[in-house]
């Protein structure tokens, strides 16, 4: 409480001598977000901002980041601020943050709102889609006042993107792909999510697609949609071993396309359940997975 005291204090000093050059910037939620003029010091709210903030070539800004920013390798040395969905109000405030950046998928509300409260400036991107995750590209290179910086990086990425649609124009086949991002329920992802889309940009069929955007399975209802493909996420850090346990169940089950051919693999989850830079080399890993006709071929 003390540091919150603390930090009233020093908001009550700061808005008495705010810069008449202060901008305004609105965010993926579509909220005018004032911005000092020159932004120094940022705390990363998700893993996928921080990799974003290095990206655009302004890592030695940030001041803070969540529990599980590790990349790039220099992410791991910033101080903590618990976990993306558990933040740490008062560790964020003692990090005296220019701005916030978080993300609305995960993010939860009641602290946002409270560092807004204290004067604290929260810009939010919600990268739900390629599209979006442009977006969210561009306009924090604004925040970071790096336009340019942000446009060569969205080039570079839809050059990529680009070619892998030309190489999955070619197939004559979209095999079926479950994706398994939970274990103990087993969940994967429906269309209205960006891992959807990158399923199918990859030149697969989801075969849990529909309006739920996590649905959760029994293992029967999964051995029914019968997958050719079955890729696991890693994404379970906090339990060692999972992925591979839950890859070996499935490759137990005679009858399973994906069993009967050896498609169950284990996907690095960083590449892909991230929506940020590295959603292209989780694409074009998608695609060699989903079809290996295409690796000579990949970028």
């Amino acid at each position: 409480m003390k540091c919150v005291n603390n930090w009233i204090i020093t908001v009550v000093y700061c808005l008495m001598s705010l810069s008449v050059q202060a901008r305004v910037v609105t965010d993926q939620l579509g909220r005018e977000v004032v911005l000092p003029a020159d932004v120094k010091r940022i705390v990363s709210m998700a893993p996928s901002v921080t990799e974003l903030v290095f990206a655009l070539g302004s890592g030695d800004r940030l001041v803070g980041a969540t529990r599980y920013s590790d990349y790039p390798p220099e992410a791991e040395a910033l101080p903590k601020i618990g976990s993306y969905v558990h933040l740490d109000l008062e560790r964020i405030l003692s990090l005296r943050p220019d701005v916030c950046i978080g993300t609305k998928d995960g993010n939860p509300k009641a602290v946002i709102d409270r560092l807004e409260a204290l004067q604290v400036p929260v810009f939010a991107v919600n990268p739900v889609s390629f599209e979006t995750v442009m977006a969210s590209i561009h306009l924090v290179a604004v925040v970071l006042d790096v336009p340019d910086r942000g446009e060569r990086l969205v080039q570079s990425m839809t050059d990529r993107i680009r070619a892998v649609d030309a190489r999955v124009a070619a197939v004559s086949s979209r095999p079926g792909v479950f994706l398994q991002i939970g274990m103990a329920p087993i969940v994967s992802v429906g269309s209205p999510t960006y891992l959807n889309e990158l399923i199918e940009r990859a030149g697969g069929r989801n075969v849990a697609a529909g309006p739920t955007p996590y649905p959760r399975y029994a293992t029967e209802q999964v051995l029914a949609l019968r997958p050719d493909v079955i890729l696991v996420s890693s994404m379970a850090k906090g339990t060692p071993g999972a992925a591979e346990a839950a890859a070996e169940d499935w490759r137990r089950w005679k009858g399973l396309p994906a069993a009967e051919n050896n498609r169950v693999m284990i996907i690095d989850s960083d590449r892909v359940d991230r929506p940020g830079p590295r959603m292209v080399s989780g694409l074009e890993t998608l695609m060699r997975m989903i079809h290996p006709e295409l690796a000579g071929a990949a970028p």
